[in-house]
């Protein structure tokens, strides 16, 4: 930041890695940055670090990328990275894949074998927000502040919800219900369920699925400027644009489970796992 390099948040397409990018772009453009945000496209470009992302970001400048929810298993991302004199940071919260980790600047996952970091079980957006508290210096100011995207992307990911987790949550259901946010103010009108109690099923099965959505669908754009928009008017037009979209999903599912159930030749009598698939089907 003080040299005025320009740094890529690098996220992944499902709510916790939309939360965790939203987040941890927001608090560096806050701090002075000149920050960009990247999440790949599900359908073009699949889950996690790419090569010719990285190269398409150098070539915009970003002389920085810092990951969110994923890249603990991005060895030669990072070798490659490194090539073409651009610095990574990896924060992600998933299993690693051995001792030896990818080779970047930074690593931080509660996950790996040397951190002593008490609690395992945070979810990626946890791990970004940690990481703003950390540089920040103060903890209680960040977390006043992204404890709302924080619980949205703690509680869709399905991680244990103790300890920090549970603080993070509880205090992220409290934000949400003084709508501070107006993206996540719109979404929770558009969805309808303003009158509810904000708990965490109201999170999980309203609000959830329709950040996801979006990432299923390959629009992800619309979620990452629904939950950093300040205006209210955008913000309701993309709370629209995103039901939209998950109405969308919904009816592709229908589909896509109605043509299963054709492909299912015999009756089934133990509860066996079956495993369909067809060129038909939308990958998301």
């Amino acid at each position: 930041i003080n040299m005025g390099e320009k740094i890529a948040v690098y996220g992944d397409y499902d709510v916790d890695g939309i939360t965790a990018t939203c987040l941890l772009t927001d608090w560096l453009c806050c701090k002075g940055a000149e920050c960009v945000s990247y999440i790949p496209d599900r359908i073009e470009e699949g889950y996690g670090l790419n090569c010719e992302a990285i190269e398409s970001l150098g070539r915009k400048g970003v002389k920085l990328i810092i990951t969110v929810d994923c890249g603990i298993t991005a060895y030669n991302e990072a070798e490659f990275a490194r090539s073409i004199g651009i610095d990574l940071i990896i924060t992600d919260h998933h299993e690693c894949r051995d001792i030896t980790l990818p080779n970047a600047v930074a690593v931080i996952d509660p996950k790996q074998a040397q951190c002593t970091y008490p609690n395992k079980d945070l979810a990626g957006v946890g791990v970004a927000l940690k990481l703003a508290c950390a540089v920040d210096g103060d903890s209680r100011k960040i977390i006043k502040k992204y404890a709302d995207i924080a619980a949205v992307g703690t509680i869709a990911d399905v991680v244990p919800l103790r300890g920090e987790n549970r603080y993070i949550v509880r205090t992220g259901l409290r934000n949400l219900e003084n709508n501070v946010r107006p993206g996540l103010a719109a979404l929770i009108r558009e969805a309808g369920v303003e009158e509810r109690k904000m708990n965490a099923s109201t999170i999980g099965f309203s609000i959830a699925p329709r950040l996801n959505a979006a990432g299923r669908l390959g629009c992800v754009p619309i979620a990452l400027n629904l939950l950093m928009t300040h205006d209210k008017t955008k913000a309701s037009a993309l709370a629209a644009e995103l039901c939209d979209l998950n109405r969308r999903r919904q009816t592709l599912e229908t589909d896509i489970w109605n043509d299963a159930l054709t492909h299912i030749d015999h009756p089934v009598d133990e509860p066996v796992p079956l495993v369909l698939a067809s060129s038909e089907w939308h990958q998301g």
